[in-house]
């Protein structure tokens, strides 16, 4: 919780693209990364991630990923 009440906001990105290889994170194109959103908490991530991924679940080197947002500008929290 904030100061004033609130609940803190954790915020979390969802992206994802085309993989060159099943091995690594390496994308075919950064250009076309498919940039999902930014949400106030994992619960909303999660729901755009999934759905996200069941739509892209017939091409197997696309792959999504939720990023702690709230890591990488806080790092010491």
């Amino acid at each position: 919780m904030t100061e004033s009440g609130e609940k803190k906001q954790l915020l979390h990105l969802v992206f994802g693209g085309e993989l060159v290889n099943l091995k690594d994170v390496q994308f075919k194109d950064l250009a076309s990364l498919d940039i999902v959103g930014i949400f106030p908490d994992y619960a909303s991530a999660l729901t755009a991630w999934k759905s996200k991924a069941q739509a892209t679940v017939d091409n197997a080197h696309m792959r999504y990923f939720i990023v702690h947002m709230h890591r990488l500008l806080d790092p010491q929290a």
